[in-house]
Formats: structure tokens, C-alpha cells, sequence
């Protein structure tokens, strides 16, 4: 979705797209281009995070970079200016970069008001300071006015220009009723959801007045230390020597997880069952199917052959894969499987999905398996991949734990957990022998998964992966 405004023929704007399926903000992670900098159509100019995941931003025209309207670690509103380009460079003189933020306050029309009636495309009044490129300091330990002043003394000498003198922070003289922060109501809003205390916050707005983007610079996390001098990185975080604890806001993705473990959790009734097997003969297939020509350039691992024998389970039980209509009241049995695969990257958990993975071959499989964790792994799973999933598998074992009872992804039926493979003693052939051995937990909705039918297909799975040749006679 292309978004952005005319402001002249000579200057444009790049708004904040719903990069997502309805998604409401993003956090700005990364820019990858700086005022001056020349682009053209189609290149990537920003790296985005929603509640799904990171998302490139490319521009949809040439030019040189005007102004960036936000730091990294903001979140920004969809239809909020990120970016102005000067697509007619040295046509004349251009206009200070604050002049091109329709987005912005009048400076003659006093911030506090009014409140806006509602989100439009364009925020009047939610707008960026004029330093809105400068990074502001993170919230402290401390809510005393000091803190706040050595913060941004702190932060002035990291961006590499002088401290601000002592009225850098007009604002903590002029508080309101009783010492209170001046701050509209939506921004106090803002301000509780993000668990920001204002009296904290530096403000910026006319006459001492705390603005959106103060809460959220309040916020957001240090700058990333990549473009700072290296004797930057030994500088310590201001905060309190008592403090003992940490505050981080919960956004982007890990806020999502939450908000989705919490629906399933508490709407579907979750059942959970187990069950010990030797997967011994799997576990020497994997080593025969590393060596097969076929198998080249794929990665082979057991929880190939576990996917393949949950899907055969499912083909083999096809009321298992289904999902429960709460508003219609009507259970929705699907006829294909997009196999979700559950993935901890350094944002948090997501679940990628292969789409029709019941129609794969084992090759096949194998590649699709290797890109979604290459590219999960990467931060570049794109939230078209994250949806529709229908069954999912989650791998504890690669975490050296022995099984768990998995949540169930939201929308779903079923999640299979499987957990670390193992030799133990174990009874083969009426005797004690060493044999690879792994406990499988399978997590169903009873409100459309009864015990029987959840038990038939644990035990299909886990009878394939004692004897993989009933991928073949199963199948």
C-alpha cells in the first residue's frame, strides 16, 4: 500500500502504511537513509515492526531526503508523515524541514485547547517537536527534575554536541494544578497504556506541555550505538544506584503474543495429552535421508519427519483440523493445512506457516521448513506468512526440555510440542536396550476435538515415528 501527500510539486510525503491487515501503529526500528541522502523509486528507506512483524518500507518515488519526521524506536499511528522527499532538488530554496509537517500543530493555535474528535489519516496536534530528530532520554528510576536535566546531558554529549544549558527543560517550571504535568487527556492515555509516568517525561510542547511524541521518545530504547564514537558504548544508562528493577513496554510483537495467548488461553478449553516414544528408526532415516541425492540442498532433520507424520495423521483424521466459529456457532473444517512451525527469534515468539502443506513432498517439505526458519530467524517473516495457519508444531526439545503443554495459536485446533530426543534404556524386543527416545504433547480445543479424536492422533504420530515406513503405507 502506497501512502503519501503532495505538499508542493516540488516536496512529498511518505505516510505511515498499514503494512499489515488492519494494524493501527508501527515502531520505526531503523533508517536506512539520512536528510540529503538521494533515492529512488522502490528503494528501501526504513525498517518497521508491527504487532505481526518487521516490515522493509521501500519509497514510491525518486529524490533526496528532506527531513525524517521521527526517530528510530518510535511508534508512529498509521497515516502519520514519516518521511519528506525533495523530488525536485535545486529548484530553489527549500522550506525549513518543520514547514513541510502538515501533520503539526499551528504554532498560533495553543496545543492545549483542544482534544481531536476522533483518528484521521493526518493527527493534527500529535505532531513532532521541532528537535523531533534528536533522541530524547529514556525513562529513569527517578521521577526528581535532575534526573531528568543529567538525561539530557547525558544524551547531548552521546549525540555529540554540547549539553543544554539549565533551561533545556523549561517545562519542570511550569506544572499545573499542584505540581500536576501539563498533558492533553489522550496523551495522560497514551501515557498510562505504555505504564510511562509523565512527571518523568521531558515535554517539548508550547508552554511546557507533554505531547504524544514526548511519551512515546519516554518510551522508546536507546538509540542503537552503531553510528556513535566506540567510547559511546561504555557510557552507562542513567539511572537510579537503587534501582533493581527494569521496566520495558510491551509492543510490537511481544505484545501481540501476549494479547493472543491470553484470548486462547481463556476462550478455548485446552486438553493436553502426552505420549513416550522410541524414535529410533526415525532417527536413522534422517541419517539415510541426508545422504540421499534427492535430499540435496534441503536441510534434513527429525522435525522433518515429524511434520510429515502430523500431516499424515491429520489426512488420516481430518476432523482434527478445524476451527471453532464463535460467532456463526459453527465448527469450520478445513480441507487443507497450512502447517504452522512455532519460531523464538530476538523479538519474540512468532508463528510462520507453510501454506498447503499437505500437498508437499518430502523435499519440498525440507525446503519450505529451511526458509521459514531462515527467514524467521532473520526478522523478515511478513505478516501474510504469520496468517491463516491451521495446525501448529511447536520444538521444545531444541531448548534440551522434555515436553510442555503448548497454548494454542489463536484460530487453531491443535499444537503438537515435541521435546528433546534422548537415549535411554528402554524395552526392544523383550529386552533393556540404549534407544533414541522422545515425549510427544498434544494440546486440542474440546470444544470441536473430543479425547477420542485427539488421542488417535497422537498415537498416529507417534506410531509413524517408531516406524517411519508407515509414511509410505499410511500416506
Amino acid at each position: 500500500m502506497t501512502t503519501m501527500t503532495e505538499t508542493s510539486a516540488r516536496f512529498r510525503e511518505f505516510k505511515m502504511p498499514d503494512v499489515g491487515e488492519g494494524l493501527t501503529e508501527a515502531e520505526i526500528l531503523k533508517w536506512f537513509v539520512q536528510p540529503g541522502d538521494t533515492v529512488t523509486d522502490g528503494q528501501v528507506v526504513c525498517e518497521v515492526e508491527t504487532a505481526k512483524a518487521a516490515v522493509e518500507l521501500p519509497i514510491p518515488f525518486d529524490g533526496v531526503v528532506h527531513e525524517l519526521r521521527f526517530p528510530e524506536g518510535t511508534t508512529v499511528d498509521v497515516g502519520q508523515v514519516i518521511i519528506a522527499i525533495d523530488v525536485a532538488p535545486g529548484s530553489g530554496d527549500a522550506p525549513a524541514p518543520a514547514a513541510a509537517a502538515p501533520d503539526r500543530e499551528p504554532a498560533a493555535e495553543p496545543e492545549a485547547e483542544a482534544e481531536p474528535k476522533g483518528r484521521t489519516p493526518v493527527l493534527v496536534g500529535y505532531g513532532v517537536a521541532e528537535s523531533s530528530t534528536k533522541r530524547r532520554p529514556r525513562k529513569g528510576a527517578s521521577a526528581a527534575p535532575e534526573a531528568a536535566a543529567v538525561a539530557a546531558a547525558v544524551q547531548a554529549e552521546l549525540n555529540g554536541h554540547a549539553a543544554p544549558a539549565a533551561p533545556a527543560a523549561p517545562a519542570a517550571a511550569v506544572p499545573a494544578q499542584g505540581g500536576r504535568p501539563l498533558a492533553k487527556p489522550p496523551v495522560r492515555k497514551l501515557a498510562k497504556d505504555l505504564g510511562i509516568d509523565l512527571a518523568t517525561v521531558v515535554p517539548t510542547g508550547k508552554d511546557g506541555i507533554i505531547t504524544r511524541e514526548d511519551v512515546h521518545a519516554a518510551a522508546a530504547p536507546a538509540p542503537a550505538p552503531a553510528a556513535v564514537a566506540p567510547a559511546v558504548a561504555e557510557a552507562p544508562a542513567v539511572v537510579s544506584d537503587s534501582a533493581r528493577e527494569t521496566r520495558i513496554p510491551v509492543k510490537g510483537v511481544r505484545k501481540a503474543i501476549a494479547q493472543a495467548m491470553v484470548g486462547s488461553a481463556f476462550t478455548a478449553p485446552h486438553v493436553t495429552e502426552f505420549i513416550t516414544v522410541d524414535v529410533t528408526r526415525t532417527m536413522k532415516l534422517v541419517a539415510e535421508l541426508k545422504e540421499d541425492k534427492d535430499m540435496a540442498g534441503v536441510r534434513v532433520n527429525p522435525l522433518l519427519i515429524i511434520a510429515k507424520a502430523l500431516l499424515v495423521a491429520i489426512k488420516r483424521n481430518p476432523e482434527v483440523n478445524a476451527a471453532w466459529d464463535e460467532a456463526n456457532q459453527e465448527i469450520v473444517q478445513k480441507h487443507y493445512v497450512n502447517l504452522g512451525i512455532a519460531a523464538a527469534t530476538p523479538r519474540g515468539l512468532i508463528v510462520p506457516n507453510i501454506k498447503d502443506a499437505h500437498d508437499k513432498t518430502l523435499p519440498q517439505l525440507a525446503a519450505a521448513l529451511g526458509e521459514l526458519v531462515t527467514t524467521a530467524r532473520d526478522g523478515k517473516t511478513s505478516p501474510a506468512a504469520m496468517a491463516g495457519g491451521t495446525v501448529t508444531i511447536t520444538n521444545v526439545g531444541v531448548f534440551g526440555v522434555d515436553t510442555g503443554t503448548p497454548i494454542l495459536n489463536s484460530g487453531e485446533s491443535a499444537i503438537l510440542a515435541v521435546g528433546a530426543i534422548k537415549l535411554q534404556p528402554w524395552v526392544h524386543k523383550g529386552k533393556v536396550k540404549p534407544r533414541q527416545v522422545t515425549t510427544l504433547a498434544l494440546s486440542f480445543d474440546h470444544r470441536l476435538v473430543d479425547g477420542e479424536l485427539g488421542s488417535k492422533v497422537l498415537a498416529d504420530v507417534a506410531a509413524i515415528l517408531e516406524q517411519p515406513k508407515r509414511l509410505i503405507t499410511w500416506a
